[in-house]
């Protein structure tokens, strides 16, 4: 026996418990709760262009989810088989019941719910933000991240949503106390005490230092910032693409990175950027004209046996003040400044 899946139509807002605008790391995160719910969830994605594909989170049988590409944020809820009884679907609006297992979705019922409107393509009935029981939307969350523009030997600056004042964290300056006070509570704090990575420190253009250090993640934000011992200042940053199909995905948000250099030259007032989507080439290209750097690989599935992924591989590539995290299809999950 399957209770009923009683879902509340709000037009140009959500669908149920979901909201336009809600990030796909904070959808999923709820679903985690959820599992007696919506025991079947499937994530579909274009493979071939990870970085910048729309996401869809299929909720069986009756919920499709859609997620902008650059962002990840909720844009379409589209409500699909609404006869079937496994589990049985009411759709209210305005505490109207819409449809019921006893009562089918008809046209009468939506106009007199919604009233009247503009026809759509074929049976479509539209209304603004709800085309019968598809509602659309991409509404910004306010205090998340906008864009993230990062500058080599400086650090990182968080533009928010519904903020016109930027943030800044710069390396070597910012402190523990300031992370505090800009971005809140860190998700976690966690004490550095792996120090596999010094013997490979000249490769990768960093400083192993005695001071191990500690972390400041923020997932909600899709960065790390590691903290030295005893400066409490921030030594390093790091910053999560979130792609699908990687080792890391949907244990950050993705952070919207762009890289920043210096003007061309004193005329030109705007910097040239390039967004966390272009491929490892053309970022390369744009750190070092030369040759990329040796790389070294890295396997996040040998610690954890019951982990298999189509990809679990990727490589690192250390600059100047900069290493990249890059998949197999040359996307670059992470950046870390230091």
């Amino acid at each position: 026996m399957f209770s009923t899946l009683d879902l509340d139509i709000r037009p140009g807002v959500g669908l149920g418990i979901f909201d336009l605008g809600t990030s796909f790391w904070e959808i999923i995160e709820m679903l985690r709760t959820m599992a007696h719910i919506y025991p079947q969830v499937e994530i579909k994605y274009d493979p071939d262009s990870s970085a910048i594909t729309p996401l869809i989170l299929h909720l069986r049988p009756h919920l499709d989810l859609l997620f902008s590409s650059k962002h990840q944020r909720l844009h379409t809820i589209c409500v699909r088989k609404l006869r079937d009884a496994h589990p049985p679907v009411t759709l209210r609006c305005s505490n109207m019941v819409l449809c019921s297992p006893e009562q089918p979705l008809t046209r009468k019922i939506v106009t007199t719910s919604l009233g009247p409107t503009y026809p759509g393509p074929g049976d479509d009935i539209r209304y603004p933000g709800d085309t019968s029981q598809d509602p659309k939307l991409q509404v910004p969350m306010d205090g998340d991240i906008s864009r993230a523009v990062v500058k080599v030997h400086y650090g990182v600056t968080l533009h928010l949503f519904a903020s016109s004042q930027p943030l800044s964290f710069r390396i070597g300056h910012t402190s523990a106390q300031d992370l505090m006070l800009d971005l809140g509570q860190p998700d976690r704090v966690h004490y550095k005490d792996d120090a596999r990575m010094a013997i490979h420190s000249n490769a990768l253009g960093s400083e192993e230092e005695g001071d191990g250090g500690y972390f400041y993640n923020y997932f909600r934000h899709g960065i790390d910032f590691l903290i030295s011992s005893t400066s409490h200042q921030v030594k390093k940053i790091i910053l999560h693409t979130n792609i699908p199909g990687t080792p890391m995905f949907q244990i950050y948000k993705r952070c919207p990175w762009e890289l920043e250099s210096e003007p061309e030259d004193d005329e030109d007032d705007t910097p040239p950027r390039k967004p966390f989507y272009d491929r490892f080439e053309t970022i390369s290209h744009f750190l070092s004209p030369r040759e990329p750097p040796p790389s070294m690989l890295l396997d996040r599935t040998d610690e954890d046996e019951n982990l298999t992924l189509p990809s679990p591989t990727t490589r690192l590539y250390g600059y100047d003040g900069i290493v990249l995290e890059v998949t197999e299809s040359s996307q670059v999950v992470a950046v870390m400044l230091f």
